[in-house]
């Protein structure tokens, strides 16, 4: 952004950006981009208050003093015989930061690339192929759309994605897109691989917790995690295109996710940040790690022992970002309630049961700010 355009006042601002047409930013950001755009629409723009700093939004790759260093849990050493020291640092991130950096996860280098190349690839085709998928449904299989909820959403994110639903995976992959070609096959892999990956996460969650027990036998370490194993997965493939004024918008706004987890598979662009200690801060990409944060779903089903966290995503105006987020829960029509185990007379159960047929009926009315759904399910302070 040029100087004089920083001395204008907000009004000025917003005059000197020009309406886009309804139907044209319905269609997403990427078709904006591609039909040659230089300045931000006033859809766009968002409150200076929301906004991010500038400094934020200088060089995707520069690594700086306001980026978050966040824990590192080693998964080969959670299934070895450090597992009770890693199940403690498992715990404290989990309290402390509601967001770690996952490695030597098992996910094979040549997965987790074909992943990323075949979502780029997705939103490469031409418009009226991504355009098949593009549905107001929320409860749609598979859905193509804009900003974060963009038929609500009073100002826009400067964000497209794809969203996929993928449990039981035989229900859902045949209408899974058919372009690119191996879209199905790469996807699909990616997404048993992360299923696995949730389940091991949990189990060890749950261990932190003392809901399942070290020692416990076998058959009711089962039991207690049949239902994840038979829960609800979705993947969102988010593609953010370099953007002509990053500072006057976002390519997420803060918000917090729904489930239990969401593992997160980013490319090397910085543009993810967490609330933390009253902070905006950036997460720096691990190369071949994983993000894993804490969903509004484990902070009930903990009582609040673990809570989910404030996060956002930034644009700039250099590179194109990817990024595939897994979100796992349990199944659709189940409840999510606190655990007997974590609820006694000094922690008293503190949130209403809840369902996924409430969060979408929650969304479909309101528009979605920061934790709001989850402080709706709250039964004290």
């Amino acid at each position: 952004m040029s100087p004089a355009i920083i001395m204008l006042v907000d009004d000025d601002v917003e005059r000197c950006h020009e309406e886009t047409p309804e139907a044209q930013y319905q269609t997403g950001v990427k078709l904006l981009c591609e039909n040659g755009l230089h300045r931000l629409p006033k859809k766009y723009i968002w409150p200076p208050s929301e906004r991010p700093t500038r400094t934020d939004t200088q060089d995707p790759n520069v690594a700086g003093k306001q980026n978050l260093q966040l824990p590192v849990i080693d998964l080969a050493d959670l299934l070895g015989p450090k597992r009770s020291q890693v199940l403690h640092s498992l715990a404290d991130a989990c309290q402390q930061y509601g967001f770690f950096q996952l490695v030597n996860h098992g996910i094979a280098e040549d997965v987790i690339r074909k992943m990323r190349e075949v979502s780029e690839r997705f939103f490469d085709l031409a418009y009226e192929e991504r355009a098949k998928y593009m549905i107001n449904d929320l409860r749609a299989p598979v859905r193509y759309g804009t900003s974060f909820s963009q038929t609500i959403d009073t100002v826009f994110c400067w964000r497209d994605f794809l969203k996929l639903q993928c449990h039981p995976l035989p229900d859902f992959l045949p209408s899974w897109p058919s372009s690119p070609v191996d879209l199905r096959e790469v996807a699909s892999t990616y997404a048993q691989e992360t299923k696995y990956l949730f389940l091991t996460l949990m189990e060890a969650i749950l261990e932190s917790l003392g809901i399942v027990e070290a020692r416990q036998e076998e058959t009711k370490r089962k039991e207690i995690l049949k239902d994840f194993e038979d829960g609800s997965q979705i993947m969102v493939a988010n593609y953010y295109p370099p953007c002509p004024e990053p500072d006057l918008t976002l390519g997420m706004p803060p918000h917090s996710d729904y489930g239990f987890l969401t593992l997160l598979l980013q490319d090397d662009v910085v543009g993810l940040q967490i609330h933390h200690q009253q902070r905006w801060l950036a997460v720096d990409p691990m190369p071949n790690a994983i993000v894993v944060n804490i969903g509004d779903h484990l902070e009930i089903y903990t009582n609040g022992r673990y809570k989910s966290v404030l996060h956002r995503v930034l644009v700039n105006s250099v590179k194109s970002r990817i990024s595939v987020a897994s979100l796992h829960s349990l199944p659709f029509n189940y409840m999510v309630r606190p655990s007997p185990k974590v609820i006694d007379e000094k922690n008293p159960k503190r949130y209403r049961d809840t369902d996924f047929g409430s969060f979408l009926d929650y969304i479909s009315t309101k528009e979605p700010k920061r934790k709001d759904f989850l402080e709706s399910r709250k039964l004290t302070n």
